[in-house]
């Protein structure tokens, strides 16, 4: 069974349910307040018989209906009166005669004046509805009964009525139900149809119907997104396969060429021979380093760490101390204390990164600059700089320019420092150094820094 007949199911039964239950209020409600009413029109006619006023038992000039037998209501009454021995003598009304029973004679023999019994009896073909009413000690009681025929053909109507009515609400309710379903459920089916194309075709550029402020619409919107960021990461994920199918190639070029000359290793002069096992270990290291960064810019979205609150110069400054014991070079952090709520060993890599940078590309002995500035952070160095067709793809994965094809680098430590500003809400430049060299740096987001007073200065 799917969803829209469950609700439609549902919702009939929630109608079947609440009618049934007001019907049956309603009956018993009615029939409660007839009964009422009987005993007490019996209890004032009564006392009338038993004060001498016997017209209440006079036949009433009624027509009589279809269903009417000898006894109909013109003349619904029946009175007798019973003795303190029990014997019972007629009064007036229909010529019946009502069973008297042993509380009958009890109430007549020895009940307080006023003293009464009510009970149910069966004279055929009719029902009466009976009152018993002691007169007090020595005079009997009065008995009085009336057909409630009559009350119960009504009672009997109102329950067909009641019957009828509630499988009127049961048919509303379930045209109802199917409606309200129908609707609820047609984007649910579209939505569903669209879910099993793209599980059936792997494609994942298909027509997500959206619309409306509703549940429905919000899960469309959320599952369109979705899809969405599926489809790039599906491109970026096929964009990097290539680009590594083709950064993989030279290396793996040189290292299958300088294993076929290691064939002939031993006929080769002793310089050749340092010459080849240098071009394998440098081969080796490279394609080694480019592993290693293709490891970190595929798992850093799997394995980042939790965001805390860190200062953006102690980070800079753990990097360019490692930089320096490195490569020797005077690396000058000037920081003006921009706190942010950031991943420490995140951002330390892409400082690393843009100091590793510098340094491959300034090889002068002057001292490379790092800026921390207001939630943005700048490497200066004095090298070749940056053209401006470069300036905007430098942050490309496996990019290089010109000038940095015989240098030494994977091409990917710009693309990590790219992905570590996107993931704080900041974005990455690269451009001219005023007296010659590059800057080249990322941003943070505003929403991410801190004032001093939330700094955890424990975590720094």
């Amino acid at each position: 069974m799917n969803l829209r007949s469950k609700l439609a199911f549902a919702l009939a039964g929630v109608g079947a349910a609440t009618a049934i239950l007001v019907g049956v209020f309603s009956y018993q409600t009615a029939s409660a307040r007839i009964s009422e009413e009987l005993d007490r029109s019996l209890l004032t006619s009564s006392s009338e018989v038993a004060a001498g006023a016997t017209q209440v038992l006079a036949p009433s000039p009624l027509t009589r209906g279809p269903d009417d037998n000898d006894h109909d209501e013109a003349q619904p009454m029946v009175a007798q009166a019973i003795a303190p021995d029990g014997s019972v003598r007629p009064i007036g009304g229909r010529p019946v005669r009502l069973a008297v029973g042993a509380a009958d004679r009890a109430l007549a023999a020895t009940g307080a004046p006023g003293s009464r019994g009510y009970e149910d009896l069966t004279v055929p073909p009719d029902d009466y509805r009976v009152i018993t009413v002691a007169l007090g000690p020595g005079r009997g009681a009065i008995q009085l009964g009336i057909d409630v025929d009559e009350t119960r053909h009504v009672l009997q109507d109102l329950a067909t009525r009641i019957a009828g009515l509630s499988v009127v609400v049961l048919l509303g309710a379930a045209l109802a139900g199917w409606l309200i379903a129908r609707q609820i459920t047609r984007r649910l089916v579209r939505l569903t149809r669209v879910t099993e194309q793209v599980s059936a075709g792997r494609q994942l550029d298909v027509t997500v119907p959206t619309g409306g402020r509703d549940e429905v619409a919000r899960l469309a919107a959320s599952f369109d997104r979705m899809l969405g960021r599926l489809a790039s990461a599906r491109e970026d994920q096929e964009r990097l396969v290539q680009d590594v199918a083709h950064e993989l190639r030279t290396p793996l070029t040189s290292l299958r060429t300088n294993a076929s000359v290691l064939r002939r290793f031993d006929e080769l002069p002793a310089t050749a021979r340092g010459r080849l096992v240098d071009d394998v270990d440098g081969e080796t290291r490279e394609l080694t380093h480019l592993v290693d960064e293709l490891v970190e810019l595929a798992t850093r979205h799997q394995d980042e760490e939790e965001a805390a609150p860190v200062e953006l110069g102690a980070i800079a400054e753990r990097a360019a101390e490692r930089v320096r014991r490195r490569s020797g070079r005077t690396v000058v952090v000037d920081a003006d204390g921009t706190r942010l709520n950031g991943r420490a060993k995140g951002l330390e890599r892409a400082v690393s990164n843009l100091l590793e940078n510098a340094v491959k590309f300034d090889a002068g002995a002057g001292p490379l600059r790092v800026l921390v500035r207001d939630g943005r952070l700048e490497v200066l160095d004095r090298g070749p700089g940056i053209a401006d067709e470069d300036a905007g793809r430098v942050f490309d994965r496996f990019y290089r320019a010109d000038g940095a094809r015989g240098l030494p680098g994977s091409g990917l430590g710009l693309a990590i420092v790219r992905e570590v500003a996107r993931t704080h809400g900041g974005e990455v430049f690269a451009g001219p150094r005023s007296g010659g060299g590059a800057v080249v740096g990322f941003t943070v987001g505003t929403e991410v820094l801190l004032p001093f007073s939330q700094l955890d200065h424990a975590g720094d």
